[in-house]
C-alpha cells in the first residue's frame, strides 16, 4: 500500500468512521504499536531526533560553557537552525530517490561528526565552530518524512496509518518536553562538551535502527515525473506549507513572550511551566484525536483544527497571573498536535507522486523557518512594547494560519490523482 492512499477512506467515506468499526482509543494505539516493527520504527526514530531537538539548547549550554556570550550562542543557534531547514528538504528528496539507508545513514554521521569538531576544537575559532554547526545542520537525517513515508506499508489499514500520525504528532511534543530536560541532566553529570558528544552519539544509535528495519530497507519511493521544483508543484502542499508557516511563528513568538513573562513574575522556572503546559496540552489534544477515526475531508477538517487552534493563542495576550496563564497554556496547546496530525494526512494527499518524504521535510522546514520569524518578530516587539504584545504576535500567527487556509480552500480541496510512496515490493513480514 502506498503513502498517496492514506486519507482516501476520508475523501469518500468508505472507511471507518467513529464508532463504525476500526480501533478506538487505548485499544487503536495498541494495534499501532503491536503492528511488526513500528514500535521500533517510532522510538528509533524519537531517539535518531534527539540531536536536532536539543540542539539550540545543546549550542546554547556549550558556548557558554566556552566562555562565549548569548550573542555568539544565538548566532550559532540560528546558524544551525537556517542549516537544518534548508537540508531537509535536500536530503528528503534524495531519500525518495536513493532510499532511506543511502541517505539516512551517511547523513546522521556527518551531523555527529559537524558536532564532534564542534566539541573538540571549542570556540577557539570562530569560523571553524560555525562550519561545524553548518555541518550538523545540514546534514541532520530527515527521519520525520522517512517514518511518515514507511507508515502505510507497515501499518496497511488506512485508519492504523491516521492514528500512527497522531502518535507520532504527541511524541514529538514529549521528545520536546524530555530532550532539553536530557541535556540539562547531561551537562550536570560531565559537561558541555561531552553532553554535545552522548546526545549525538545516541542520535546515531536511534537512525541504525531506524534503517536497517526490514520496512527501511525495502521501501522505495513510487517512480516520480521529473521536475526541478519536486514536491512543491502542487499548490495544495505550498498552500499547507504556507499555513503552517505561521503556525511556526506563532509557536515561536510564544518562546519569547514565555521568556518576558517569567521575567515580569522573577521567576525563571515559570517559563519552563508555560511550555510544559503547552506541551501538556498538545499531549492531552492529540491522544484525544487520534483515539477515534474520522469521517470527511481532512483539509475541511484542518481548517477547523486551526481555527481552534488560533482562538486559543489569543488569550494568553491577557497575560493573567501565573496560575491561570498556565491553563491559558494548556489550552493553548490542546489543537497543535490534532492539527499536526491532520496536516500530515493532508501532506500525504497533496504530495506529487515519488515526493512523500520531500513533501514531509518540506512541512518540518516552514515549520522551523516559521517558527524563527516568530522568535525574530516578537523580541523586539516585547522589548519596545509588552508582553501582552509578544503574545498578540503568537494570536496573529494563528489566525494567519487560519486566512491561508480560507483563501486556498480551493486549492485544497482536491488533491491529485495519485502521489506518494510505493509499498515495499512484497511488504512487510507479518501482513
Amino acid at each position: 500500500m502506498g503513502a498517496g492512499a492514506v486519507g482516501t477512506t476520508e475523501d469518500t467515506g468508505g472507511g471507518p468512521a467513529a464508532g463504525e468499526g476500526g480501533d478506538g482509543g487505548a485499544v487503536g494505539y495498541g494495534a499501532v504499536l503491536r503492528a511488526p516493527y513500528a514500535a521500533r520504527l517510532l522510538t528509533g526514530t524519537l531517539v535518531g531526533r534527539l540531536p536536532h531537538v536539543t540542539g539550540p539548547v545543546a549550542l546554547v549550554l556549550f558556548t557558554r560553557s566556552e566562555g562565549g556570550g548569548y550573542g555568539l550562542a544565538g548566532g550559532l543557534a540560528a546558524a544551525y537552525g537556517i542549516a537544518t531547514a534548508v537540508g531537509q528538504p535536500l536530503l528528503g528528496r534524495a531519500v525518495d530517490l536513493y532510499g532511506q539507508l543511502r541517505v539516512q545513514l551517511p547523513a546522521v554521521v556527518l551531523s555527529a561528526l559537524g558536532m564532534v569538531a564542534l566539541a573538540v576544537a571549542g570556540m577557539d575559532s570562530l569560523p571553524l565552530a560555525y562550519a561545524a554547526v553548518v555541518v550538523a545542520g545540514l546534514f541532520t537525517p530527515p527521519l520525520e518524512g522517512g517514518l511518515r513515508a514507511l507508515w502505510p506499508s507497515v501499518l496497511v489499514r488506512q485508519d492504523r496509518v491516521h492514528r500512527a500520525y497522531a502518535l507520532d504528532a504527541v511524541a514529538q511534543e514529549v521528545m520536546f518536553t524530555v530532550g532539553p530536560l536530557l541535556v540539562t541532566l547531561f551537562v550536570s553529570w560531565w559537561s558541555a562538551g561531552a553532553a554535545l558528544l552522548v546526545i549525538n552519539a545516541i542520535g546515531v544509535a536511534g537512525v541504525l535502527a531506524v534503517v536497517t528495519s526490514r520496512p527501511s530497507l525495502v521501501w522505495r519511493s513510487a517512480p516520480r515525473e521529473a521536475h526541478w521544483l519536486g514536491a512543491l508543484r502542487s499548490g495544495g502542499l505550498l498552500a499547507l506549507l504556507g499555513s503552517f508557516f505561521f503556525v511556526g511563528t506563532a509557536l515561536g513568538a510564544i518562546t519569547v513572550a514565555g521568556v518576558a513573562y517569567a521575567d515580569d513574575h522573577g521567576r525563571e522556572a515559570v517559563y519552563g511551566g508555560l511550555l510544559a503546559a503547552l506541551s501538556f496540552g498538545a499531549l492531552v489534544g492529540g491522544v484525544a484525536y487520534g483515539a477515534r477515526s474520522w469521517a470527511g475531508a481532512p483539509e475541511r477538517r484542518l481548517r477547523v483544527l486551526v481555527a481552534l487552534l488560533a482562538v486559543g493563542y489569543l488569550p494568553l495576550t491577557l497575560t493573567p497571573g501565573v496560575a491561570p496563564m498556565m491553563v491559558l497554556a494548556a489550552v493553548s496547546g490542546l489543537f497543535l498536535a490534532p492539527a499536526l496530525a491532520c496536516a500530515f494526512v493532508v501532506v500525504d494527499r497533496h504530495a506529487p507522486k515519488g515526493t512523500v518524504t520531500e513533501a514531509f521535510s518540506w512541512l518540518v522546514t516552514a515549520f522551523g523557518v516559521g517558527a524563527a520569524a516568530g522568535t525574530a518578530v516578537a523580541g523586539p516587539v516585547v522589548e519596545r512594547a509588552a508582553t501582552a504584545w509578544g503574545f498578540a504576535v503568537a494570536g496573529g500567527g494563528g489566525v494567519a494560519a487560519l486566512l491561508v487556509l480560507l483563501a486556498t480552500a480551493r486549492v485544497l480541496t482536491v488533491p491529485a490523482a495519485s502521489r506518494g510512496a510505493a509499498a515495499p515490493s512484497g511488504g512487510v513480514p507479518g501482513h
